[in-house]
């Protein structure tokens, strides 16, 4: 018999809101393929519905990182976290070194990343885990809809933005599912939606990532405007686009993954 769910009331400040259906459960923990005998680590577990789910999948170790007390010291409680399959780590994810969290618990590296994330942290989250390096793995993340589809989108598309050119830099990612507010506790206001990132090869991941967000910050910040009026605020930038042999007039929406890894090259080759 599973170990209880540990009851508490989501915190909007911290915007929880939690899954308790286990055959939904069961999908978003095995969404990245199968989770048996790897390490995983999970972001923000709440009261542990996606924590059971993956503990009932086979997962080898499991690193849950969670900043609210109440859930953090009642899965501290499961048996789990007792015989040392469950490891939980009480604080922020934001300042958490998961690779070092991973080690100490005796897991295997790339670790998968699986988690719910809490609404007001999964978008920073997400960039800072594309930047990491060889210790991360497939992710299977949980966002708000729209920024599942910011995620994913291909150029010249509405969402198409700064999200979708650093993922797609790092890792493949495909929109899993689509969950309905009402699945939750308490209900978003929209849906949400899970991604699956896998990460792209060493030969064809772009390794400036860094660079890759300063150029799509500043081209993206200013959609309506052609690059070379967009691109003045990074100094050397508008420079770099003959360079890369793009064309100034256009638009950055209309630029591909090639050309926007072809254009921080350029700029950071004449910096």
């Amino acid at each position: 018999m599973s170990t209880p769910l540990t009851p508490g009331a989501a915190k909007k400040s911290l915007g929880q809101h939690f899954l308790f259906d286990p055959a939904l459960l069961k999908r978003v923990a095995t969404a990245g393929g199968s989770v048996d005998g790897k390490t995983v680590i999970e972001v923000g577990p709440g009261p542990g519905g996606l924590t059971r789910a993956l503990l009932d999948s086979g997962v080898g170790k499991l690193i849950a990182i969670e900043l609210d007390d109440r859930f953090a010291e009642g899965l501290m409680a499961w048996p789990e976290a007792r015989n040392g399959r469950l490891h939980v780590h009480k604080g922020d994810a934001r300042t958490a070194n998961p690779a070092e969290l991973v080690r100490s618990a005796g897991g295997e590296l790339p670790a998968m990343i699986v988690a719910n994330l809490p609404y007001n942290v999964g978008t920073p989250l997400l960039v800072e885990w594309l930047k990491a390096g060889n210790w991360r793995g497939t992710m299977v993340l949980m966002f708000q809809k729209e920024v599942a589809l910011r995620i994913c989108a291909a150029p010249d598309e509405e969402h198409y933005g700064r999200l979708a050119v650093l993922a797609q830099a790092a890792a493949r990612p495909r929109i899993a599912m689509i969950i309905p507010p009402g699945a939750f506790r308490p209900p978003p206001k929209v849906d949400s939606a899970v991604v699956v990132l896998d990460p792209l090869p060493a030969s064809e991941a772009f390794p400036d990532l860094d660079g890759l967000e300063s150029v799509t910050a500043a081209a993206l910040g200013q959609r309506r405007k052609m690059l070379r009026a967009a691109l003045k605020t990074l100094t050397g930038a508008v420079e770099a686009l003959s360079v890369a042999g793009i064309d100034p007039t256009r638009r950055a929406e209309t630029l591909t993954q090639t050309e926007f890894r072809a254009l921080t090259t350029a700029w950071r080759n004449r910096a």
